[in-house]
């Protein structure tokens, strides 16, 4: 049986990546889908792209305005009805030392993972009850381990996770089903958008992208994540190894990671 055929699920920062990638794999199950994102040029090209039997809407969101989140929550209950899955993936990321960055960098950061993740959810809850749907943050390992370099990027990625654990207690008996999702790395443009300490996009990446997740395989792992209603989703192995080495070698980990990232070109963190 296709789990989303004919459902309705709003996608957020649906323009490349991770969300762009789970609107091509939900399209092909049929689903009708709300690709949201600031911008429309992009999304309009992706809409044409999709070969598709169920609706599509396009809808310009910035994640920061709390108006922009319930009005993409208004129209999609106006135009389809209801809302049965809401993947809030919008999100950028920050690269810099933390005694450099500007403070406004990491509230721009916050604003746009935690935030946009606040306002949307918030207004989505009442529709996701009535049909006992799935409400999804693309989070990440940095959610639940801090990067060295990414002090933003993680800051906010915790809060999600937070967030999350803390809505799922909530409404554990009320049929929502609330899932985290953490990716490990992806080879997506998150890296190349990063903000540098001043605010500045870096335009680079200082990982081997040929060594990451395919944002394809993220999108189905997700998939199948929201179809066995899972609380908790990691996607690769590199996620596991993480998790289960913060929980009994943290130390260790920690100067694992530090010592990666000391060795990235250009690194933000000393060796």
């Amino acid at each position: 049986m296709n789990t989303f055929l004919n459902k309705n699920i709003i996608i957020t920062g649906a323009s490349s990546g991770i969300g762009e990638a789970l609107a091509i794999e939900f399209a092909k199950e049929g689903a009708n889908l709300i690709l949201a994102a600031r911008n429309v040029t992009k999304l309009e090209e992706l809409k044409s792209s999709l070969n598709v039997s169920g609706s599509i809407l396009v809808q310009k969101c910035d994640v920061t305005s709390e108006e922009d989140c319930k009005a993409l929550i208004d129209v999609t209950v106006k135009k389809l009805g209801g809302i049965d899955v809401l993947i809030n993936n919008a999100g950028i990321t920050m690269r810099g030392s933390f005694e450099d960055v500007n403070p406004d960098v990491l509230r721009q950061v916050m604003d746009v993972n935690f935030w946009g993740t606040v306002y949307c959810s918030q207004a989505a809850i009442p529709e996701l009850l009535k049909t006992k749907g799935s409400l999804v943050a693309v989070s990440s390992v940095t959610g639940f381990k801090g990067l060295p370099g990414r002090t933003g990027y993680a800051s906010s990625k915790f809060a999600v996770n937070g967030l999350f654990e803390s809505i799922r207690m909530e409404y554990m008996n009320r049929g929502i089903h609330v899932l985290t999702a953490c990716p490990g790395f992806t080879s997506t443009n998150i890296r190349f958008n990063a903000l540098n300490e001043n605010g500045k996009k870096q335009d680079e990446s200082p990982t081997d992208e040929n060594k990451m997740d395919s944002p394809k395989q993220v999108a189905l792992d997700i998939m199948q994540a929201i179809r066995d209603r899972k609380d908790f989703m990691l996607t690769n192995k590199q996620g596991r190894i993480i998790f289960w080495l913060n929980k009994f070698f943290p130390r260790m980990l920690e100067k694992r990671i530090h010592n990666v990232i000391a060795k990235e070109p250009n690194s933000p963190i000393k060796s």
